[in-house]
């Protein structure tokens, strides 16, 4: 079964960055729906008992309800630790060479980011991903992550309206700069990385 987690902070802790009206929605009204619709879906299914992931890997291309529902919960499970008050600023050490071996520079890899999020036409997510002990730059559609391309994601930003629409109406790669300047949490990206990377 699909659990809603608790925010991890207050609903107006991300403030100017993204409102407590903006978290209320997204995290109260969508991520919840996607729980809901997620387990009705999950019920009497190969992959009811799994976890998160394989349930997600699973049903890429066989069972599009279930993947969409379940893709966008392992999504905002994370997205909502990929933030934090008062984020962005330094890199951890480990992560930044990573990073600097991959990009050139911690600055390339924000432009990349952000280009990617920019340019994801409709809804979907821009991410840091880990593929073959390399992190990389990827975007996709809708609730599909690199989980379902034999990456593993550290870092997504969520591109649909309703993650922006509210504090920036139309512009996205405003709330992207202030996302990855402003936002992540870089101790749970390093997190991340260090999993990914064994």
């Amino acid at each position: 079964m699909f659990t809603l987690p608790d925010l991890p902070y207050a609903y107006d802790a991300l403030q100017p960055y993204m409102s407590r009206e903006t978290l209320e929605y997204h995290h109260d009204k969508h991520h919840l729906a996607y729980v809901n619709n997620g387990n009705n879906l999950l019920k009497g299914t190969e992959w009811e008992g799994k976890s998160l992931e394989d349930v997600v890997k699973g049903s890429f291309g066989k069972n599009a309800g279930l993947f969409n529902n379940a893709g966008q919960h392992y999504n905002h499970i994370h997205f909502w630790k990929w933030m934090k008050p008062n984020g962005g600023g330094k890199i951890p050490g480990s992560l930044e060479k990573a990073i600097v071996d991959a990009f050139g520079s911690v600055e390339k890899m924000k432009e990349d980011f952000i280009q990617a999020g920019t340019t994801q036409f409709g809804s979907g997510w821009c991410w840091l991903a880990v593929r073959n002990g390399k992190i990389e730059v990827a975007k996709s559609a809708n609730g599909e992550s690199p989980l379902v391309s034999g990456a593993s994601p550290i870092l997504g930003c969520d591109v649909w309206e309703h993650s922006y629409y509210i504090d920036y109406r139309n512009r996205r790669p405003d709330y992207l700069k202030a996302f990855v300047e402003n936002l992540v949490n870089w101790e749970y990206v390093e997190e991340m990385y260090v999993a990914a990377a064994k």
